[in-house]
Parts: C-alpha cells; structure tokens; sequence
C-alpha cells in the first residue's frame, strides 16, 4: 500500500473516532446500491453499506460510511489491443467521509453530498485507492432516503495492469433507510 494511501485511510479514520467520541450520532443508515459501471468490462455493481449520520446543524451533516462493493466482469476475458486477460470481478470495502447539505431548513427533502476516503480491495489484484462520490439525494422524514452518485474508486481493478488511465467508477443509485438514535 503507498505512503500517502496509508496517511489519507489514517485521517479518515482519526475523523470518524474524533466524530463518534466527541459528538454522539444522530442517525445510522442502512442501504443498498445497484451501478451501472463505467468500465466497460464490468456489466453492473452492487454494494451494500452503513452510513452514521453526525449533524452539524439541520441542514448539513457529516456522513461516515463503510460497506462492501462488488463488480461483476462481463465475462472473464477482456480483450484490449491483442490484450487477452482473464478479468475478475473487483470487490472492495469502501470508508469514507464527508459533508451532506438539505436544500430545505427541515434536515429532510432534497440534499447534496459529497464524500472521499479509500477503498481498500479485496478481490484478486485489488489494491487500496483513493475513493471519492458526489451524491443527489431525497430523504423522506419518514427514513427512506433515495440517492443517485457517481463514486470513483480509482485504479483498484485488473485492468490497471494494461491501462495505466483506467478508472474504475460507477452511476449507482442507493436506496436506504435511516434510524434516528
């Protein structure tokens, strides 16, 4: 794992024990994440994840999440300039953070969010990288809360081994319910 991938996950994770000691969670999230990959040896993704809720006013909060996120390969053979590889599918364990803002002064209704942290692979040739998803959002005052992100999860997968400029991301849509503590 590089030096600076090691000092970010440690941040990242000095905030969130910062967070969950001086400062007592207000909501945690339970959700489901279905993407369509925007690497084209990928034919979809799915992830389930856990997000506490830290809120700063009403309107804006910051979220701490953690989850698990799977590739699925098309099929194992990808094909790229002569290229044959066997891909696998990338799976990684995304944490992060970052800021949630509601439009409306209510803390529920429409919201924008964007988050950074790593994601550290578990799958073969998966390695820690850099991970950022800005997110537009619904939450209802009910718990159902309904996103649509772009998460990023760097160079992580097979395919960096013949393209260095490959990224990995996905247009997921997220659907969760919150529980206020």
């Amino acid at each position: 794992m590089k030096k600076s991938t090691k000092l970010f996950a440690s941040a990242v994770a000095a905030v969130a024990i910062f967070f969950s000691t001086n400062v007592s969670a207000q909501k945690i999230g339970i959700g489901a994440n279905l993407g369509i990959p925007t690497d084209d040896a990928y034919s979809f993704a799915a992830g389930l994840d856990v997000r506490v809720q830290f809120n700063v006013t009403k309107q804006l909060s910051v979220p701490v999440a953690t989850g698990y996120t799977n590739f699925f390969a098309k099929d194992r053979t990808y094909f790229n300039g002569g290229v044959t590889l066997d891909v696998p599918d990338y799976g990684y364990i995304p944490l992060k953070t970052g800021l949630k803002y509601f439009l409306d002064e209510s803390g529920s209704g429409i919201y924008a969010m964007g988050e950074v942290g790593a994601a550290f692979g578990v799958t073969d040739n998966a390695k820690t990288t850099f991970l950022y998803a800005p997110t537009l959002g619904y939450s209802w005052s009910n718990g159902l809360d309904l996103g649509l992100k772009y998460e990023n999860a760097g160079k992580g997968d097979a395919l960096r081994l013949i393209d260095d400029k490959n990224r990995t991301g996905q247009i997921a849509l997220r659907i969760a319910y919150g529980f206020k503590l």
